[in-house]
């Protein structure tokens, strides 16, 4: 059998050993070793990484760099945040025996929409009373602006740092909508209090340890696809536009329309990332699509290899494992502290933790086989260091 219709998703063995590992680690591992509430965060964190992949699709292969993918993730979340309000809602609806509860909220409409004197749902509001509805606008919308962006900015051939600020101010424009429409969105708190999805109660032990699972499947999902496309012809001409673009357009290649589909793929796999977040953590908040959030996600895809998938995701978890903890432990110094981070890995490695293995990963390999007195042609790592390959 040819050998290369066994990986149609990976480039090589190497490949297929680090995402095998990868998920050993996320459905086995972290399980057997932490409890409900260490998951639930978990989950948190891995929905963030669902970000750092669409920019390593965007950044690392096709020379896109987004500082703004924050608002694709948040508008994501808060279609799913929508959703389960509405549900919230009808729950207090089916209570509305009671004249307490007539007399705290209109029956029927989320409670932050009574509290600004919002009589009647919005109508765009309407397509999230249903579920299947929800799950077409997470996608369509932060899809379509996507497009809508790609095609103002890509067309007339906006590149590199104009494009970041464009995608920075962009981050600016939806948090001041979000907050500014509190009527429809919530204003500074955002949607909270979500506590069910189709009857399905989000706060239990059980429903944290089920949606992680949820979360990790689509989020290898999403790097199986993201594989395949990089491994296609598509991949190819990203990686040609990123090095040489002026050139891959004198070949006669729509350059605007490779960007446009990469964006906008980044862009939707964004936003399940962010529904994933509203489903695990219970709520969404303008500070959530801001500047700052989008800064940190393009920290997650730079510490972990901006052109590996897999190395995104750790560079996602290291990040915000560490953020975590520095925040706790000095609560005046941790920005510092991940600032220095991040300018040391890009001094350092400028590609990641992914690079950093690529460089040394086959000398350690080689010196441990030494010590050890293993054959090189018998080791089962032998070759699986070389990390650009094996993460990619």
């Amino acid at each position: 059998m040819d050998k290369k219709t066994n990986f149609t998703f990976f480039k090589d063995r190497s490949a297929v050993a680090s995402f095998t590992l990868l998920a050993i680690v996320l459905l086995i591992l972290f399980p057997l070793a932490l409890d409900s509430f260490r998951l639930n965060m978990l989950a948190k964190y891995l929905s963030l990484a669902f970000v750092a992949v669409g920019l390593v699709l965007c950044w690392g292969y096709g020379g896109i760099l987004s500082l703004g993918q924050g608002v694709f993730w948040g508008l994501g979340g808060y279609c799913m945040a929508a959703f389960l309000k509405l549900e919230a809602a009808k729950n207090i609806a089916a209570e509305a025996g009671t004249d307490q509860i007539k007399a705290l909220t209109t029956v029927g409409l989320p409670d932050f929409m009574d509290w600004n004197q919002v009589t009647e749902l919005p109508y765009i509001w309407y397509p999230f009373k249903s579920f299947p509805l929800t799950l077409i606008c997470m996608l369509v919308v932060p899809g379509l602006l996507a497009y809508i962006i790609s095609i103002a900015i890509f067309k007339r051939r906006v590149n590199g740092v104009y494009f970041a600020i464009i995608t920075q101010v962009l981050c600016w424009i939806m948090e001041i909508l979000f907050v500014t429409r509190q009527g429809w969105t919530g204003g500074i708190n955002g949607i909270t209090d979500l506590r069910t999805c189709l009857g399905w109660d989000l706060r239990t032990d059980s429903a944290h340890t089920i949606l992680y699972f949820i979360t990790v499947v689509l989020l290898l999902g999403g790097i199986l696809v993201s594989k395949r496309i990089l491994h296609s012809k598509m991949g190819q001409i990203l990686v040609a536009i990123r090095d040489m673009e002026d050139r891959v357009r004198f070949s006669g290649y729509d350059v605007s329309n490779f960007k446009t589909f990469i964006f906008c793929f980044a862009a939707i796999i964004s936003a399940v990332g962010g529904a994933m977040f509203t489903l695990n953590v219970g709520f969404m908040s303008p500070k959530l699509v801001t500047i700052a959030p989008s800064i940190y996600m393009v920290i997650f895809c730079a510490v972990g290899g901006r052109r590996s998938l897999v190395g995104a995701v750790y560079g996602t978890l290291i990040v915000s494992f560490g953020r975590t903890y520095f925040s706790e432990q000095f609560p005046e110094l941790w920005m510092f502290i991940m600032g220095g981070v991040f300018i040391l890995t890009t001094v350092v490695c400028s590609d990641g933790l992914a690079g950093l293995i690529e460089q040394y990963g086959g000398t350690v390999g080689s010196k441990c086989m030494k010590w050890t007195g293993m054959d090189k042609r018998s080791c089962p790592m032998q070759g699986k260091f070389k990390a650009g390959k094996e993460l990619s």
